[in-house]
């Protein structure tokens, strides 16, 4: 009797500072330069503000990842989380909406790359960048993660050597004119509050990336543990970073009624701060941020939909495929590699609306499955425990609401038509709700080369 071979499955290779570096690359440090103009000018120049309002916002979420990955350690993140607090049909909706996040900021990238290389290269099309872009992308990843990890190093390498080059250039020009008002880019005489709140909601995006730490977690080292320190630590760095670096940018070029175009705000900054090198350099810096945040944003959409093929929601045998050399799903990597070729045909407005959506939606099921899962299901309902699983998440829930209310009405139209199509697949799947989805099999993803963990 021949016996079967043993299924292929996720390596376990990640240790906290590749998780951090994860985080932080898929966030791309640069991004506060991409909303910089806009949202300094919808803020009346306090950007820095706006920024603290939104990490104490993404601090109660990123707590309630934690908890739900000591939980459910495993690969599939909101979806996963949700589907085990709520069951499969809330599961699949919420990890339906997912997609929107992770499907769509690859395409931003890769629009971005497109962009910025034409404006340097104008006799090569836009076009021919991205799909150069999206071809080495899809390559490195499907050479695994590992490969994704250490370039993530030379790539936040280059982004943070340019902050540096930029917070000494913007020191000196703050020392050769007279002192501003060291409060003012936070919260000035007559700021409007509710400016700072609608900016807020904007900037929930520069955030995303603690969130996609948590699809890592079957190829992590004691993902219980190690895991929601890397959420937690990946949401304050990329907090700091963002609001140190768009403080002393306000301090250096505080007269943000002068931008050129606040869509290209940054450039104004950087030619102020250390002339047309200095923009030349973050050109090439912030290109070098939008490619890590492809290579990690298509390797956690890939998880994603890897998790979901597993359970049989999506074709199994394509998706839930895991390549018995390089032990990384090689066919959702290459479906997403095909999917991201929308980048030709779609604007970022649009995609950027997409992800907006997906994002809080993904967050707010988060929040609730903390509550769900530790005060209603295991009944944890002391005093501390309830601060702990009861209220922090209830305002991490609270939160993403408000930011929820505070975006466009394009983006609701474009997610509640995406939300709808989801709904109709789910009918199809379980036949007009007369059967069950398939739901995560806990004893296929637990085997590790290295660690036994228990199966429940």
């Amino acid at each position: 009797m021949s016996s079967q071979p043993p299924t292929p499955h996720l390596r376990r290779v990640l240790g906290l500072p590749s998780l951090v570096l994860f985080g932080l690359a898929y966030m791309v440090p640069l991004t506060v330069f991409t909303t910089y103009g806009i949202v300094t000018e919808m803020t009346e120049g306090h950007l820095p503000g706006a920024y603290v309002v939104t990490l104490v916002a993404m601090l109660f979420t990123a707590y309630s990842y934690g908890r739900m990955v000591r939980a459910h350690p495993y690969a599939g993140s909101a979806y996963t989380y949700t589907q085990k607090s709520f069951g499969p049909h809330l599961g699949f909706m919420a990890g339906w909406a997912l997609l929107l996040d992770y499907v769509f900021l690859p395409m931003i990238n890769y629009l971005v790359i497109g962009i910025y290389l034409n404006a340097a290269f104008e006799a090569i099309p836009a076009w021919v960048w991205v799909v150069g872009a999206i071809a080495l992308v899809t390559g490195l990843n499907v050479l695994g993660i590992r490969m994704v990890s250490r370039m993530n190093v030379v790539l936040i390498g280059i982004q943070v050597v340019f902050v540096v080059v930029f917070l000494a250039g913007a020191l000196r020009a703050i020392a050769g004119e007279p002192m501003p008002s060291i409060t003012e880019p936070f919260f000035g005489d007559g700021t409007d509050l509710s400016m700072i709140l609608g900016g807020a909601a904007i900037l929930c995006l520069s955030f995303l990336g603690f969130d996609a730490v948590s699809t890592l977690s079957e190829e992590t080292h004691d993902p219980r543990r190690r895991v929601p320190r890397a959420i937690m630590l990946t949401t304050l760095a990329g907090g700091v970073f963002f609001i140190v670096i768009s403080y002393v940018g306000h301090l250096a070029f505080p007269d943000w009624q002068s931008f050129t175009d606040p869509d290209s705000a940054a450039l104004d900054v950087m030619r102020h701060v250390g002339g047309t090198l200095l923009a030349a350099f973050f050109t090439a810096s912030y290109i070098s941020g939008a490619f890590a945040s492809a290579m990690t944003s298509q390797a956690s959409v890939s998880r994603i939909l890897y998790a979901m093929g597993r359970d049989g929601v999506l074709p199994r045998r394509f998706f839930g495929y895991v390549h018995p050399r390089f032990r990384n799903p090689v066919l959702a990597t290459l479906a997403v590699g095909a999917l991201s070729l929308v980048a030709l045909v779609i604007d970022l407005e649009l995609a950027s609306a997409m992800v907006s959506f997906g994002a809080l939606v993904a967050f707010s099921f988060v929040n609730l499955s903390v509550i769900k899962h530790y005060v209603v299901n295991e009944g944890r309902r002391t005093p501390p425990d309830l601060v702990k699983y009861g209220v922090a998440p209830a305002v991490g829930v609270l939160l993403c609401l408000w930011l929820w209310t505070s975006l466009s009405g394009l983006t609701f139209v474009v997610g509640l038509s995406w939300v709808g199509a989801g709904f109709v697949y789910l009918l199809g799947l379980t036949r007009m709700f007369t059967r069950r989805p398939p739901e995560l099999r806990l004893g296929e993803v637990e085997r590790d080369d290295d660690v036994t963990v228990p199966t429940t």
